[in-house]
């Protein structure tokens, strides 16, 4: 599993659709239409995508999000960098978490200095700019992956709750 495959999955659930294709998704990505056609063929191996390539195993992505994220793909924040706020100093979290430390992934065009978080896959600023719902879903897998119990468990709410997987 490489990171930009949960970058693909979490692509596809904020599109809310099992139609999508290829090519846009690359673009918006900012990833090339091979490496998303790779990472089609090693999440529907892991079982994370349906056999026809198209569709979300919600469950089994929650399940590898909750358990797994932090394992497999670590991060400890870093020096104060300009950058785009993750994980609890984004939207959602922020609205019910304070801290005096932002989070924040490495960018040029940022507005906020806080600890660098290293994105899961390079282009994650530029595709999260394109994509609101997408930028989300990436926040709250970054409080999974750097968070403390409190930030892990409201992320894992707020991932149930997109994904429609409400208790």
């Amino acid at each position: 599993m490489k990171p930009q495959d949960v970058v693909l999955l979490l692509k596809i659930v904020s599109m809310d659709t099992s139609k999508w294709n290829q090519k846009p998704v690359s673009e918006e990505l900012c990833v090339s239409q091979s490496e998303i056609s790779e990472s089609v063929a090693r999440l529907k191996f892991a079982g994370l995508l349906a056999p026809d390539g198209k569709s979300v195993m919600k469950m089994s992505l929650m399940e590898f999000l909750e358990h797994g994220i932090k394992y497999v793909f670590p991060e400890k924040p870093g020096a104060v960098v300009r950058g785009m706020p993750t994980s609890h100093s984004a939207y959602p979290l922020k609205d019910e978490l304070s801290s005096t430390e932002d989070y924040v992934w490495p960018h040029a065009k940022g507005t906020v200095r806080g600890h660098a978080i290293s994105p899961l896959y390079k282009s994650v600023p530029d595709a999260a700019k394109k994509d609101a719902s997408l930028y989300e879903l990436l926040t709250l897998v970054d409080a999974l992956r750097v968070g403390r119990v409190r930030e892990r468990q409201l992320a894992c709410m707020y991932l149930k709750r997109r994904l429609r997987l409400e208790e």
